[in-house]
Protein backbone atom coordinates (compact mmCIF):
# COMPACT_ATOMS: atom_id res chain seq x y z
CA UNK A 1 0.00 0.00 0.00
CA UNK A 2 1.20 3.61 -0.85
CA UNK A 3 1.10 6.56 1.68
CA UNK A 4 -1.93 7.64 -0.50
CA UNK A 5 -3.57 4.74 0.13
CA UNK A 6 -3.17 4.62 4.09
CA UNK A 7 -3.92 8.13 4.17
CA UNK A 8 -7.20 7.41 1.68
CA UNK A 9 -8.20 4.50 4.39
CA UNK A 10 -7.22 6.03 7.70
CA UNK A 11 -9.67 9.14 6.48
CA UNK A 12 -12.49 6.73 5.86
CA UNK A 13 -12.31 5.05 9.21
CA UNK A 14 -12.30 8.14 10.61
CA UNK A 15 -15.27 9.37 8.98
CA UNK A 16 -17.27 6.09 10.15
CA UNK A 17 -16.14 6.05 13.60
CA UNK A 18 -17.16 10.27 13.76
CA UNK A 19 -20.85 9.37 12.40
CA UNK A 20 -21.20 6.36 14.64
CA UNK A 21 -20.39 8.08 18.40
CA UNK A 22 -22.74 9.56 20.36
CA UNK A 23 -23.08 13.44 20.16
CA UNK A 24 -22.39 15.70 23.10
CA UNK A 25 -24.91 17.03 25.06
CA UNK A 26 -27.72 14.75 23.16
CA UNK A 27 -29.13 11.60 24.80
CA UNK A 28 -30.28 8.30 22.80
CA UNK A 29 -33.59 6.90 23.44
CA UNK A 30 -35.07 3.87 22.69
CA UNK A 31 -38.41 3.33 20.77
CA UNK A 32 -39.59 2.05 24.12
CA UNK A 33 -38.89 4.90 26.26
CA UNK A 34 -40.16 7.37 22.94
CA UNK A 35 -43.74 5.70 23.95
CA UNK A 36 -43.58 6.56 27.66
CA UNK A 37 -42.54 10.32 26.64
CA UNK A 38 -45.26 10.76 24.08
CA UNK A 39 -47.85 11.15 26.56
CA UNK A 40 -46.34 14.17 28.37
CA UNK A 41 -47.31 17.48 27.27
CA UNK A 42 -43.84 19.50 28.07
CA UNK A 43 -41.65 18.17 25.30
CA UNK A 44 -41.69 18.16 21.38
CA UNK A 45 -41.69 15.89 18.77
CA UNK A 46 -39.63 16.49 15.80
CA UNK A 47 -39.72 14.29 12.65
CA UNK A 48 -36.99 15.34 9.90
CA UNK A 49 -37.89 12.83 7.43
CA UNK A 50 -38.77 14.79 4.30
CA UNK A 51 -42.50 16.18 3.63
CA UNK A 52 -43.18 12.94 1.54
CA UNK A 53 -42.30 9.87 3.98
CA UNK A 54 -43.96 12.33 7.31
CA UNK A 55 -47.02 12.00 5.05
CA UNK A 56 -46.86 7.88 3.92
CA UNK A 57 -46.25 7.05 7.85
CA UNK A 58 -45.43 9.53 11.26
CA UNK A 59 -46.03 8.88 14.61
CA UNK A 60 -48.93 10.82 16.13
CA UNK A 61 -47.68 14.09 18.31
CA UNK A 62 -44.54 14.02 15.78
CA UNK A 63 -44.28 17.70 13.94
CA UNK A 64 -42.77 17.54 10.34
CA UNK A 65 -39.80 19.71 10.10
CA UNK A 66 -37.69 18.42 7.36
CA UNK A 67 -33.63 18.45 8.25
CA UNK A 68 -32.80 21.21 5.10
CA UNK A 69 -35.52 23.20 6.57
CA UNK A 70 -34.45 22.55 10.74
CA UNK A 71 -32.37 25.51 11.35
CA UNK A 72 -34.62 27.96 10.10
CA UNK A 73 -37.47 27.03 11.29
CA UNK A 74 -36.42 26.23 14.94
CA UNK A 75 -36.11 29.09 16.37
CA UNK A 76 -39.55 30.09 15.25
CA UNK A 77 -41.36 26.61 15.56
CA UNK A 78 -39.35 25.40 18.83
CA UNK A 79 -38.68 26.58 22.23
CA UNK A 80 -35.56 25.90 24.09
CA UNK A 81 -37.14 25.16 27.51
CA UNK A 82 -39.04 22.15 26.58
CA UNK A 83 -37.03 18.77 25.67
CA UNK A 84 -37.05 18.18 22.26
CA UNK A 85 -37.53 14.50 20.92
CA UNK A 86 -36.03 13.75 17.12
CA UNK A 87 -36.88 11.10 14.82
CA UNK A 88 -35.73 10.07 11.29
CA UNK A 89 -36.29 6.97 9.20
CA UNK A 90 -33.03 5.16 10.44
CA UNK A 91 -31.54 7.70 13.14
CA UNK A 92 -28.97 8.99 11.26
CA UNK A 93 -30.65 12.52 10.33
CA UNK A 94 -31.88 12.97 13.35
CA UNK A 95 -28.91 12.68 14.74
CA UNK A 96 -27.33 15.74 12.76
CA UNK A 97 -30.85 17.56 13.54
CA UNK A 98 -29.94 16.87 17.10
CA UNK A 99 -26.29 18.67 16.83
CA UNK A 100 -27.95 21.64 14.67
CA UNK A 101 -30.15 21.64 17.60
CA UNK A 102 -27.87 22.10 20.26
CA UNK A 103 -25.25 24.49 18.35
CA UNK A 104 -28.80 26.43 17.80
CA UNK A 105 -28.81 26.61 22.00
CA UNK A 106 -30.99 23.80 22.82
CA UNK A 107 -30.19 22.05 25.96
CA UNK A 108 -32.62 19.10 26.38
CA UNK A 109 -32.12 17.16 23.33
CA UNK A 110 -32.90 13.57 22.51
CA UNK A 111 -32.72 11.48 19.45
CA UNK A 112 -34.90 8.39 18.98
CA UNK A 113 -31.86 5.21 18.37
CA UNK A 114 -33.03 3.71 15.24
CA UNK A 115 -35.61 6.07 14.13
CA UNK A 116 -39.10 4.95 12.28
CA UNK A 117 -37.36 1.65 11.33
CA UNK A 118 -37.01 0.67 15.02
CA UNK A 119 -40.60 1.83 15.65
CA UNK A 120 -42.29 -0.82 13.91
Amino acid sequence: MTYINYLLLAFLLFFVVKRLLPIKDVKNITTTELKRDLTKMNKQFIDVRTTGEFKGNHIRGFKNIPLDQLAQKAERELTKEKEVIVICQSGMRSKRACKMLTELGFRNVKNVKGGMRAWF
